[in-house]
């Protein structure tokens, strides 16, 4: 199984996307737990959206971008998982492009929305 669809498979569950975050730490979890909460949502669920839709409405492009973050990262799950996080909410300081992806805005919105 691809790193890519270990990532949707698991980091669809609101719990485990919430303790990969965790996982992740740094300031990349701060960053990423403080967007959540200026939505008014936990990180977890967050993560867990932002994977869904990445799942339905990711393009080839991005799907392959996705999968090379994997490539050659000891913990290729987090990797990826951190890429597609980042790129979601295009919160990664080093990203090039600052827009997020058409897929992560459809899901920033449904955040916005409390459960």
């Amino acid at each position: 199984m691809t790193a890519l669809r270990e990532i949707v498979r698991t980091c669809t569950n609101v719990h485990v996307a919430s303790a990969a975050v965790a996982s992740i730490g740094g300031e990349f979890a701060a960053r990423f737990a403080a967007n959540a909460s200026r939505r008014e949502v936990p990180s977890g669920v967050l993560a867990a959206r932002l994977v869904r839709a990445f799942e339905v409405h990711a393009g080839a492009d991005e799907r392959r971008s996705a999968e090379a973050a994997t490539r050659g990262a000891d913990q290729p799950v987090l990797a990826g998982l951190r890429h597609i996080l980042a790129r979601g909410l295009a919160c990664a300081a080093e990203e090039a492009d600052p827009t997020p992806p058409a897929w992560a805005i459809c899901a920033a919105r449904d955040a916005m929305r409390r459960e």
